[in-house]
């Protein structure tokens, strides 16, 4: 099976391209990244995600719909007070209003895809020389197969090739075997960027990405096995919304549980509904920049987010926060004109 490492923030871009890598042959390693963030829920959400999608992975007989996927938090531990940013603690406040303005410059994280790109090469460069034995022996029996099929009898052809221990063995001590016929597997990296990011986010853009690459290959041997895959590069929210709709319809999820389980809200709001004993539940705000961004994708798609809005009054209905983000894009329109 095809293998992808991605980096899995727990917000709605880098979900989606997880449900998309599955819908497309991928067996995903997905990574996330506590960083000091505030909206640290969005690494619960991406644990929530993955365990409902692992969950859900059984078709008639028992049988696998889609590749498995293996998460894993990596705490870069210390890095949160050396950077200034409104998105880590401690930071100043996370700013409100229509995702294009100047100040929403004040979330970027200084070389944060950067950070997280080097970690997932890495891991995906890993997997890949180590690579899958039986991928390695299925590919050496097919080839064996054509080339002496019309040489051999099929009884003797079945006979002709050496059982998978034999081939592992025989990787393991003779060198031009191991050359030809080692278990190296190619692996793609996936990250969730997307043209909504560009004005803002200088790493997410092509030009990023091309040179963040090839520093990449020129500074690692086997660096040919690692490709990158953005395929949201040239889209927006909304683009990626009707991809997750494609994408759960073909692995057979329910759209609103898994998009529940995400969160994009870089200023969540803790809301106590039994004070007493301290019971809380997170909620997403809906008026800064990165809610504006999605709630828009969601009216555009013409169902509502099924994840639960809040504000300093506490929890509000999806028509409150519908209502609000149509406003700043109206307003938005208006003082572009």
């Amino acid at each position: 099976m095809k293998q992808a490492v991605l980096s899995l923030s727990g917000g709605m871009d880098s979900s989606t391209l997880l449900l998309h890598l599955l819908a497309n042959g991928y067996e995903v390693t997905a990574l996330s990244f506590d960083y000091g963030q505030k909206h640290h829920v969005e690494l619960e959400r991406a644990q929530e995600l993955v365990k409902y999608v692992n969950d859900q992975n059984c078709g008639c007989g028992g049988k696998p719909i889609y590749g498995k996927v293996t998460h894993q938090t990596i705490k870069l531990k210390g890095l949160q007070e050396l950077l200034n940013s409104a998105l880590v603690e401690g930071g100043q406040d996370v700013p409100e209003g229509h995702y294009e303005q100047d100040n929403m410059k004040e979330t970027v994280v200084p070389n944060r895809n950067k950070i997280f790109a080097s970690l997932i090469q890495a891991v995906a460069l890993s997997k890949a020389t180590k690579g899958n034995l039986d991928d390695a022996y299925k590919r050496y029996v097919e080839a064996h197969k054509k080339e002496w099929f019309d040489k051999m009898t099929p009884e003797q052809l079945e006979k002709s090739y050496p059982n998978i221990k034999e081939f592992e063995n025989l990787i393991k001590t003779v060198p031009e075997f191991a050359k030809t016929w080692g278990n190296k597997q190619e692996c793609v990296i996936a990250m969730g960027i997307h043209a909504g990011d560009h004005a803002i986010y200088p790493d997410c853009r092509q030009e990023f990405r091309d040179a963040d690459f090839e520093a990449f290959k020129i500074g690692n041997w086997n660096s040919e096995l690692i490709s990158h895959y953005t395929p949201y590069l040239n889209t927006d929210k909304f683009g990626i919304l009707q991809d997750g709709e494609l994408a759960c319809q073909k692995l057979r999820l329910n759209f609103d549980e898994v998009y529940k389980r995400t969160n994009t809200s870089y200023k969540p709001i803790k809301h106590y509904y039994r004070p007493e004993t301290y019971a809380f539940k997170w909620y997403s705000d809906y008026k800064s920049a990165a809610s504006v961004e999605r709630i828009e994708a969601f009216i555009k798609l013409g169902r509502p987010d099924p994840v639960e809005y809040a504000d300093e009054t506490g929890p509000v209905s999806w028509e409150v926060a519908k209502e609000h983000v149509e406003s700043i894009l109206s307003e938005h329109k208006k003082a572009n004109i």
